[in-house]
């Protein structure tokens, strides 16, 4: 009982966390017309909005705050972290309000030559949330394996992931009510797009006060097993504690290289794709905006009800990168259909969802119960950053090409126009997922060459009665 109420306060911060990423996600067709935005950004500028989560993590943060996790423990960094994840929500939020508009700040940022001054502060803050977010993440991680290690890991890591896209779900629910309910005005004000940022800075307080808890119950838990030193980590043999050589060793891995690649490719054309979901599907298959909001809600209900089922199975029959391969061909099948069924069809645009939500359950639920495997547990912070680090490297980038690419001129915007750059878009994202798949496929044949690795076994260890 006491793990699953663990995982519970472990799971509220990534929630709030999600749920702050996608305040846009839902609404992204906004910025096609920044003329009747009065936050005035274009797809260009929200691409670099998006790019600015990673731009930190990919800067070399989280190589950094990872060796920090592994050195001072879950409980100070992971505190840390959460604190300026916090800290960075609270000033997008500012930045995209009216009370930044005319304000000190605005003109101080003015000053310093940037002609959009609430992008400037909001890129800021994004930064410092996305860092804080990956490193939460990190310990949310690192904590459910100390505290499933050997029991229900993959099913608990899925339901964390479960209850986090849940937070995506309520995004993607409530942006298109809070921001488009007044779209019959000619203007989208700030005080209405706003609104969705102000719900999760709200749920970001829950978040810390419930990460607090747990760190009231891991310390005791800590102490009742007198396994704790003054250092706040857990007590290890010489061999085992961390030390700098070991991000040479951690990186030489083949399994661990595979692994990380295949995140970054993986969710560059999930996570990436999501943000720009809606301005790319509106003229594919000709739909509205709330069919569009809706058709994108998909996206995270399905690893809610999937990924702790495909973690059940992890824990109980392994198949860890037979799972990671067929999640990875149904990322690469979705991308086709949003690129090349029929014009208009509205069916097919639902199927691929579907079909991307179902992957977006089978990837995850597998790839990260499969790191403790290949690395020791005193350096799994500093392994679990490595991997973000490659991801956000990969989802600065991305983010930036497909605004640049969906970038329209308002003055000479046609339908066809519009329809041939979701196509480019997608081949974007078609790119990534069929790197994704080959990444995936190798892992499975080295899988099945080096089974003392155990990657496809069982991670729930049965006990002799």
């Amino acid at each position: 009982m006491a793990r699953w109420l663990i995982l519970l306060c472990l799971a509220l911060p990534m929630f709030a966390s999600y749920f702050f990423d996608d305040i846009f996600s839902a609404v992204s067709q906004i910025f096609d017309s920044p003329d009747f935005l009065e936050l005035a950004w274009d797809s260009e500028d929200y691409g670099l909005y998006g790019g600015a989560y990673s731009s930190l993590c990919a800067a070399g943060g989280l190589i950094v705050c990872g060796m920090l996790l592994d050195k001072l423990g879950v409980r100070f960094t992971g505190t840390l972290f959460v604190a300026l994840m916090v800290a960075g929500s609270l000033i997008v939020t500012f930045a995209i309000s009216p009370a930044f508009k005319s304000s000190a700040v605005e003109s101080l940022i003015v000053g310093f030559g940037f002609k959009k001054p609430s992008l400037a502060l909001a890129y800021a803050g994004c930064a410092l949330f996305g860092l804080g977010s990956e490193i939460a993440g990190v310990s949310v991680t690192k904590s459910i394996a100390k505290w499933f290690r050997g029991k229900e890991m993959a099913l608990a890591m899925g339901l964390q992931l479960a209850l986090a896209r849940l937070g995506t779900a309520f995004a993607l629910i409530i942006a298109p009510v809070v921001i488009l309910q007044k779209e019959q005005k000619k203007i989208i004000e700030l005080s209405t797009s706003n609104n969705t940022a102000e719900i999760g800075l709200f749920l970001m307080i829950i978040g810390i006060t419930t990460w607090l808890v747990f760190i009231f119950f891991d310390r005791k838990s800590d102490l009742q097993n007198a396994s704790v030193t003054a250092t706040d980590s857990v007590m290890q043999s010489d061999e085992d504690k961390f030390k700098f050589s070991d991000i040479g060793r951690i990186l030489t891995n083949r399994n661990f290289i595979l692994v990380a690649f295949l995140c970054v490719f993986f969710y560059c054309c999930t996570l990436s794709f999501k943000r720009f979901a809606t301005a790319i599907l509106i003229p594919r298959f000709e739909m509205n905006d709330s069919v569009a909001s809706l058709m994108v809600s998909l996206l995270p209900f399905c690893p809610i009800i999937f990924t702790p089922l495909f973690g059940y199975l992890v824990d109980n029959r392994g198949k860890a990168t037979r799972l990671m391969f067929l999640g990875s061909v149904l990322v690469l099948f979705s991308h086709l259909l949003f690129a090349f069924a029929p014009q208009g069809v509205t069916f097919f645009g639902f199927l691929g969802f579907v079909t991307l939500g179902i992957a977006f359950s089978l990837v995850p639920a597998a790839m990260w119960p499969s790191v403790p495997k290949i690395i020791p547990e005193s350096k799994l912070g500093t392994a679990y950053s490595l991997v973000f680090w490659i991801q956000n490297m990969g989802m600065a980038l991305i983010p930036q090409i497909a605004g640049l690419i969906l970038k329209t001129d308002e003055t000479s915007v046609c339908a066809t126009e519009k329809i041939s750059k979701s196509v480019y878009a997608e081949l974007v994202f078609i790119g990534l997922a069929l790197v994704s798949t080959i990444i995936a496929l190798w892992l499975q044949k080295t899988s099945q060459k080096h089974p003392e690795f155990k990657l496809d076994a069982p991670n729930k260890i049965k006990r002799l009665e």
